[in-house]
């Protein structure tokens, strides 16, 4: 049994980080495991806890399991969560209470929580102490360890758990089975060095490490001989990659790199404005198939709150880096993330982000009441504003968002664009759904027969979050 360590996670030293490429293995007693058995595997929070799924659906199909949709059809269940916010926390609990039901009518099921919240220690502290039926436990630095964790819990039947509170290797040529035949996500890095006083991310994810530019590459090349149209190259903060590299390379080599392979689409996320280059812009503005959609995550308009947050960055250098970003790239779409009720916002600082977002008049935003994270610096801030206040700013704020929204998209009708169809449209079965090169949501009429395709279509209608429209047959 290995536990989680708060004051571990948090170090970082100058210890190299070590490329392990034969890491991954399943034992030849385990790959028929599974047989005749069904795995669910139920995913919160960010892309990348979406891509370490699909390490995981791949490990355990490896190991004979077949996937299931339905969690009262499975024989093994596994949660992998996300620890950014308490109401994440809350979802994954009352997921956790359903599974103990099932296993009254199933005794032989395999139960397990793994990701981010697993890497916290008070998180684990209260598995052991409320929650001692569930089987397996693992972090976010040990899924290529999957198979071995079930085999320990299967021997010695009792609890397993296993989390590293380290600072993190990189492992590669772990199997992925990918949710899309079009689309792909690609770690560039892992980890997180910028200790946001709100953020646990450095905590749970360990300290920054870029993956070298051959595997990426290859990774890309690999996907376009398979037919995949886009990729989204992944990092807690994509705009730092390289930093740790030996060799002269940053994220604008990578892009670069990685548009000069002829993949039709490319995206990156999440990049915080502190690592920003104008060549990153250069690049963007360069090649054609690298998207004009940013995510620059805002967080706060007000100079004081960015302080207490520890973003290292001001209003007026987000607001300058912004303007270059329109001025370099006009057609782009720059979405956001705002924070409401940081401990010690005023009326006035709440203002300031109001401001920043009538300015930038962003084409969407994921805007959050703040959410005290053990651990870190912020949850030890003195704060002042009540639940009904914060409530009521993230109302009037989300009132400003919608208007902005709707405003970007108003700006697409009778406008023809190129669209990556993916599949059927949720809102509409008889209509297909996919997105623009700046990442807005399209619903088509009569594209049933070009999934996986990138083809015009003509906007017929506009809402605030997505569109409608036609296609263009030449």
């Amino acid at each position: 049994m290995i536990l989680p360590n708060l004051k571990e996670a948090k170090q970082r030293t100058n210890k190299e980080v070590v490329i392990k490429t034969n890491e991954y293995h399943v034992d030849e007693e385990l790959k028929s495991l599974g047989v005749n058995k069904k795995y669910f595997l139920k995913t919160y929070g960010c892309q990348m806890n979406e891509h370490d799924s699909e390490n995981i659906k791949a490990i355990l199909e490896e190991m004979s399991f077949t996937e299931t949709d339905v969690m009262e059809d499975a024989d093994f269940i596994l949660l992998n969560t996300c620890a950014i916010r308490e109401n994440a926390h809350n979802k994954v609990f009352g997921m956790v209470g359903r599974m103990k039901h099932l296993r009254e009518t199933k005794p032989n099921l395999i139960t397990g929580i793994c990701g981010c919240m697993a890497q916290e220690e008070t998180i684990v502290e209260e598995i052991m102490q409320k929650y001692k039926w569930l089987d397996i436990v693992f972090g976010t630095h040990n899924i290529h360890r999957l198979p071995q964790i079930i085999k320990e819990k299967l021997e010695k039947q009792k609890q397993e758990i296993e989390v590293f509170s380290i600072e993190g290797d990189i492992v590669e040529n772990i199997p992925v089975k990918r949710d899309s035949k079009y689309k792909a996500w690609i770690n560039i890095m892992y980890g997180c060095d910028k200790f946001c006083t709100y953020c646990i991310v450095p905590y749970t994810r360990g300290k920054q490490r870029s993956r070298t530019p051959e595997f990426i590459l290859n990774e890309v090349r690999e996907l376009i001989e398979d037919g995949y149209q886009e990729i989204t190259l992944l990092g807690q903060n994509v705009n730092a990659y390289g930093k740790d590299l030996k060799i002269d390379y940053n994220m604008a080599n990578l892009l670069e790199d990685v548009a000069k392979t002829g993949i039709a689409r490319i995206r990156f996320v999440t990049s915080h404005p502190w690592d920003f280059t104008d060549e990153m812009i250069e690049i963007i503005k360069k090649y054609d198939n690298i998207m004009p959609y940013i995510h620059l995550p805002l967080q706060s308009g007000s100079d004081r709150i960015l302080k207490l947050m520890g973003r290292r960055y001001t209003k007026e250098s987000y607001l300058k880096l912004y303007k270059k970003l329109k001025e370099a790239l006009p057609y782009s779409s720059i979405t956001t993330d705002i924070i409401v009720g940081f401990p010690g916002e005023t009326e006035d600082d709440f203002k300031e982000t109001l401001e920043v977002v009538k300015e930038c008049e962003y084409d969407s935003a994921f805007t959050f009441i703040f959410s005290p994270r053990i651990g870190t610096p912020a949850a030890k801030m003195e704060d002042h504003v009540s639940l009904e206040e914060k409530e009521k700013r993230l109302y009037e704020l989300n009132e400003l968002v919608n208007k902005y929204a709707k405003k970007a998209n108003d700006k697409y009708l009778e406008k023809v664009v190129p669209v990556l169809i993916e599949g059927v449209s949720e809102k509409n079965p008889t209509m297909m759904m996919g997105y623009t090169d700046t990442m807005k949501l399209v619903n088509v009429k009569n594209a049933a027969d070009f999934v996986g395709k990138i083809v015009n279509v003509k906007i017929t209608d506009v809402k605030t979050w997505s569109l409608d429209g036609e296609l263009v047959i030449d």
